[in-house]
């Protein structure tokens, strides 16, 4: 499933990974008509979406065992667009035995953050679901 964007999920945005690796992960998205809330912003319930996705995904990587979210908060600084391609990033801020804390931001055509995530993974003891 790794080259399907977003994984293949009905309601998660598609995300385009364009770098993976060393604790990060960078790419690109665009929230389409479906997305749209008031304004022709994205429904501020799509950013929390797209955030945990992406925050998820690298909680898992580099050999880790799966990982569920405990913690998701959002801060929304800026109008995110409806149709333009928008620059996501993440990484890991840091690990604490089965705690994985990880930051990520959505930025707009001009570079400007239009909202930010703090995310607390924590990892899965063996045969939990």
């Amino acid at each position: 499933m790794r080259g399907i964007p977003g994984r293949a999920q009905a309601l998660a945005p598609a995300f385009h990974v364009d770098v993976e690796g060393d604790g990060r992960i960078a790419g690109r998205v665009v929230f389409g008509r479906f997305y749209l809330g008031g304004n022709g912003a994205a429904h501020g319930g799509s950013l929390p979406l797209l955030f945990d996705e992406v925050l998820g995904r690298l909680a898992n990587t580099g050999g880790r065992s799966p990982s569920r979210t405990a913690y998701l908060h959002v801060n929304y600084r800026k109008i995110t667009p409806v149709g333009p391609e928008l620059r996501v990033e993440a990484h890991f801020d840091r690990e604490e035995g089965r705690k994985r804390y990880l930051v990520g931001t959505i930025r707009d055509p001009e570079g400007d953050v239009t909202a930010d995530a703090e995310g607390l993974f924590v990892a899965l003891r063996p045969g939990q679901p």
